[in-house]
C-alpha cells in the first residue's frame, strides 16, 4: 500500500505492506532509527512518538493508520543540527538519561506535557512517564529534567536580566 506521511514536517510516500507498523516504517523505510523498538507490546514506551502532539506508541500503530498525520520523531526536537532543545539539553544536565534507550520516548512525553501543562506539579510528570519505562535512572532524575525544562521554558521568552559585573 502506498501512505503519505508527514513526517517531521516533510512529506514521504512510502510503500508498505498492510501489517507495517509504524515504528518498522520510521525505522525501515525512512531512516529515522531514533525511534527505538522496545516491547513491540505498547508496554515499554521506548518507540513513542508524537501524533498530531499527542504521544503514541508507534510499535502499536500501523503505518497506514498514520496516512495524513502529522507524526514528530525524536530526530526533529532540536532546533538546529548539533544543538539539543531545551528538554534535551535539562535531560543531559540531570542525568535523566544512562543507556539512552528510553530517552527518545521520555524526552517527546515531555515536549507534549509540557505543550499541554507549561508549569507540571511533580504529580503531572510522574503521570505523563508513568507510561514509559526505564530501567537505569529510578525516574528521579527523568522527573527533575522535566521540572526544570518547565523552568527553563517559561523563562525562555522573559527578558535577560543585566548583573552589575557581568557581561551583557
Amino acid at each position: 500500500m502506498k501512505v503519505e506521511l508527514n513526517v517531521n514536517n516533510a512529506r514521504a510516500s512510502v510503500e508498505v505492506e498492510p501489517r507495517t507498523t509504524l515504528v518498522d516504517c520510521l525505522r525501515d523505510n525512512l531512516g529515522l532509527t531514533g525511534t527505538h523498538t522496545g516491547c513491540e507490546h505498547g508496554i515499554c514506551g521506548a518507540c513513542t512518538v508524537l501524533l498530531e502532539g499527542e504521544p503514541v506508541r508507534a510499535c502499536l500503530m500501523l503505518a497506514v493508520q498514520a496516512d495524513g498525520y502529522a507524526i514528530t520523531t525524536i530526530e526533529a526536537v532540536a532546533p538546529a543540527p548539533g544543538e539539543l532543545s531545551i528538554v534535551q539539553d535539562a535531560f543531559c544536565e540531570t542525568h535523566g538519561l544512562q543507556c539512552g534507550f528510553c530517552t527518545p520516548g521520555m524526552v517527546l512525553t515531555a515536549e507534549a506535557l509540557l505543550r499541554r501543562i507549561p508549569d507540571p506539579t511533580r504529580a503531572d510528570i510522574v503521570s505523563a512517564i508513568s507510561a514509559n519505562i526505564c530501567r537505569c535512572t529510578g525516574y528521579g532524575q527523568i522527573v527533575e529534567a522535566i521540572a526544570l525544562a518547565a523552568k527553563r521554558l517559561a523563562g525562555s521568552n522573559l527578558p535577560r536580566q543585566v548583573v552589575p559585573g557581568e557581561p551583557a
